[in-house]
């Protein structure tokens, strides 16, 4: 039995699917189990057992690990990650569980400029001293994040950000839960430390351009100063703090360290990974929204 923790997120979910598809066991953990798990539970869904979970309730973790022998381990970024981390880590070992697949980030070091990937790492040295088979993924930024951005395209039409011309690597959430459940299925790929990305590294002006190509509205990006984004993401888009210091610190570390993709993806499942173009066409509507001719107030930015 697979356990996937985080089933309700993008990547957790994008997993399930690419189980389900394998018709392998899988048990889906949500703090709401009463809710359908979007495209997994509800009518006309494959069966899926689904169960109650919340990391901040060691018992709840007791109940769920039991019976299984495998973990996909992801968690929202926040605060108390490390801590809830290393909790279920140690959970899952005391229950029998021998290998998880932990979601982690780029630049998981112990001297990283970007402090949740510090995190990151702690657990990665937690999760390899814990005697179980350690699985660590580093996917570079969800493009299912880039819909973030739709209510600055569509209210003002501008994308705002500081990464310069520095191109980002971007890979789509289904890639990755195609590799974690590749990881989860396959032996030999067991184990290791993979970093993650689409087939290209595209800057923010460069998609400002393609998303002027693909809604007919003039889009630009508009390069800010790290301390004018944090400030926007806090008093506009009313991020807390540390979540500001974050997108500001990643996308920061996008020009510090230059990002070229990998060829991880194509290496695992034999097929390349999703264009950063194809999710732009098959999320088009959330971007097509702005009338060029409404004046609008200066919109908050969303993130990186």
């Amino acid at each position: 039995m697979i356990v996937v923790m985080g089933a309700t997120g993008a990547t957790g979910n994008a997993l399930l699917h690419s189980l389900l598809a394998l018709d392998t066991p899988v048990r889906a953990l949500t703090r709401t189990p009463h809710k359908p798990i979007p495209g997994i539970t509800g009518a006309h869904q494959k069966p899926v057992e689904v169960q109650y979970a919340d990391a901040t309730d060691p018992r709840s973790l007791h109940t769920a690990f039991r019976g299984a022998s495998q973990l996909f381990l992801a968690m929202a970024n926040s605060p108390a990650q490390v801590e809830l981390e290393t909790r279920v880590i140690d959970i899952a070992a005391h229950t029998g569980i021998g290998h998880i697949v932990k979601v982690s980030a780029p630049a998981a070091e112990p001297d990283s400029p970007v402090a949740i990937s510090r995190g990151h790492h702690a657990v990665e040295e937690h999760l390899r001293a814990s005697g179980l088979t350690p699985t660590v993924l580093r996917p570079y930024a969800f493009m299912q994040n880039l819909l973030r951005l739709a209510p600055t395209v569509t209210q003002g039409g501008i994308i705002l950000g500081t990464t310069g011309d520095a191109a980002c690597n971007y890979i789509d959430c289904r890639d990755i839960g195609d590799v974690a459940a590749a990881a989860l299925t396959s032996p030999g790929i067991a184990g290791g430390t993979y970093t993650l990305t689409g087939p290209e590294a595209v800057s923010y002006p460069e998609l400002a351009s393609r998303l002027t190509t693909l809604t007919g509205n003039q889009v630009r990006y508009v390069d800010l100063t790290p301390d004018e984004l944090r400030a926007n993401l806090i008093h506009n888009a009313h991020m807390p703090v540390w979540l500001a210091d974050h997108v500001t610190e990643i996308q920061q570390l996008a020009i510090a360290r230059p990002e070229t993709p990998t060829t991880t993806v194509i290496d695992i499942l034999g097929r390349p990974p999703r264009t950063l173009d194809a999710f732009l066409h098959e999320h088009h509507t959330p971007f097509r929204r702005w009338d060029a001719h409404e004046t609008v107030n200066r919109p908050a930015a969303q993130g990186g």
